[in-house]
């Protein structure tokens, strides 16, 4: 789930979906309270009517700043949850990512809550239910992705689970950006967790979609420094 390079948001850069440009995203975050600049001028974090410190794209929606302030980079290590992750970023791929928290708790109904044996056993009529399904992202391609990744999350639990392997590509380090344009898109260990999961049977899973999972879940932490959240998931001092 990634925003413009403004910080990049829950997801990748501007490829991947073309949420708000900088100037967007900062006339939306104004009511928010004063903007830290860098020596450039480039905005990179507000600090909110809370006293909090957020990036631009975090402080622009009301479920954004509660997604950044609760969940975003919290660790997740269950099948189930990660699974959900997964999905959520696959359908999120040219999307800005506040359509998918908006569409999320539909998207839990349709879905059977992300729980993957249930998935694994949908079939060509659940696959035209969801393309009906007007309270979710309608695009086959995502959808039977999300069918077969159940399969293969399953499929994985004789050789540790998702979770395991998931995890098994934190890095030594975590980015220690600064500002919006040191967050990375992908890293080097983000491209062997996309190749090992589509090794796996895995779709809809390249670089770009690896790295914001790996941020969403923990695995690394880019949130900037000053920001409230930086370093709060306990995996990362």
């Amino acid at each position: 789930m990634r925003e413009v390079q403004d910080q990049a948001s829950p997801g990748g850069g501007a490829t991947r979906d073309g949420h708000a440009d900088e100037g967007t995203s900062a006339e939306n975050a104004a009511a928010e309270g004063a903007a830290r600049t860098d020596a450039a001028g480039t905005t990179s974090l507000i600090v909110g009517a809370d006293g909090r410190t957020r990036p631009l794209w975090a402080a622009s929606d009301p479920l954004l700043r509660e997604y950044y302030d609760t969940e975003w980079g919290m660790p997740v290590r269950d099948e189930q949850g990660l699974f959900e992750r997964l999905s959520l970023e696959a359908f999120q791929s040219g999307l800005s990512w506040v359509t998918v928290l908006r569409k999320r708790p539909a998207f839990r109904v349709a879905f059977a809550g992300f729980d993957p044996e249930v998935v694994a056993g949908f079939g060509a009529a659940d696959v035209e239910r969801l393309l009906a399904d007007a309270s979710i992202i309608r695009n086959r391609m995502k959808i039977e992705a999300t069918l077969q990744n159940a399969k293969a999350t399953l499929a994985l639990r004789d050789e540790g689970g998702l979770a395991s392997l998931i995890w098994s590509f934190q890095p030594a380090q975590t980015p220690r950006p600064e500002h919006a344009r040191d967050v990375p898109s992908s890293s080097p260990e983000s491209i062997a967790l996309a190749k090992t999961l589509r090794s796996k049977g895995f779709r809809f899973v390249g670089p770009v979609t690896a790295f914001a999972l790996m941020e969403a879940v923990g695995v690394v932490d880019t949130h900037l420094l000053g920001s409230h959240r930086r370093g709060s998931s306990g995996v990362w001092s």
